[in-house]
């Protein structure tokens, strides 16, 4: 449970191994010794990141196992989860670049990315809202991405995917409204973090604890979207509305 300043005790990342998610659970969890569960498709990896929270002053520190693929398993292995008492925050960062080529020379690849950002990320999150509804409070952080709010030709399989993840997130918490539970949307932009490891960086970049900060600023602000860093939401109003013709002009 949060305290009475309301700031967090408990925090939950599934797709325990991102580096993004880690840098949530660090910031919201360890400067108050705070209980941080990482769950992943494989648990014995996330023992080195799990020891680093704890040096970084988290107080428990939990290892469990969660497969954003494995949709059958969702509702038993996220109860599992909310059985050692109740979760403040849940932070989603399940997901997978993908490679936009690959994709395009074989459909199954494409179909591989959709599944997890997508469909395996919509379960996951029913599942932890369902929780978080009956325990009566609780954030649920779900980590999209500016590439969903206009797809762009150089990376449409995964922009599809966040752009479907973005719109079900925001409706999931039109559906929590009164409940005491409620959802954040994060849109980053570039993040140098390992999944983006050997791709230049763009303008705008930014950093998993520039990611970390701005969620901790919209939670203790009760904001429902975030942007990371803050100018990307007018320069995406600006491409959102760019007329098709002149949009494919971009090289983008």
């Amino acid at each position: 449970m949060r305290d009475g300043l309301g700031t967090v005790s408990s925090v939950l990342v599934l797709g325990g191994g991102s580096d993004i998610g880690l840098a949530i659970a660090r910031r919201l969890a360890a400067p108050r010794r705070g209980r941080v569960v990482l769950a992943g498709r494989d648990p014995h990896r996330l023992h080195e990141p799990a020891e680093a929270l704890r040096a970084a002053g988290a107080g428990t520190v939990e290892t469990a196992l969660f497969d954003a693929d494995d949709t059958d398993t969702h509702p038993g292995a996220i109860d599992a989860l909310f059985a050692g008492g109740d979760l403040d925050v849940a932070v989603l960062a399940a997901g997978v670049l993908g490679d936009q080529e690959a994709a395009e020379r074989d459909p199954r690849v494409a179909v591989d990315v959709l599944h997890t950002n997508f469909t395996g990320c919509a379960s996951a999150a029913l599942c932890v809202a369902r929780r978080l509804r009956a325990q009566g409070h609780g954030t649920l952080v779900v980590l999209s991405s500016v590439a969903g709010e206009r797809v762009r030709r150089s990376n449409f399989v995964y922009g599809a995917s966040k752009a479907g993840l973005d719109g079900f997130a925001l409706a999931l918490g039109d559906s929590l409204v009164g409940s005491g539970a409620r959802v954040v949307v994060v849109r980053p932009g570039f993040v140098t973090t390992k999944m983006t490891a050997g791709r230049a960086a763009v303008p705008f970049s930014s950093t998993a604890e520039e990611v970390a900060a701005a969620v901790d600023a919209a939670i203790r602000r009760g904001r429902e979207v975030v942007w990371v860093p803050a100018v990307l939401r007018p320069v995406m109003v600006v491409l959102r509305h760019l007329p098709r013709a002149l949009f494919r002009r971009l090289p983008l």
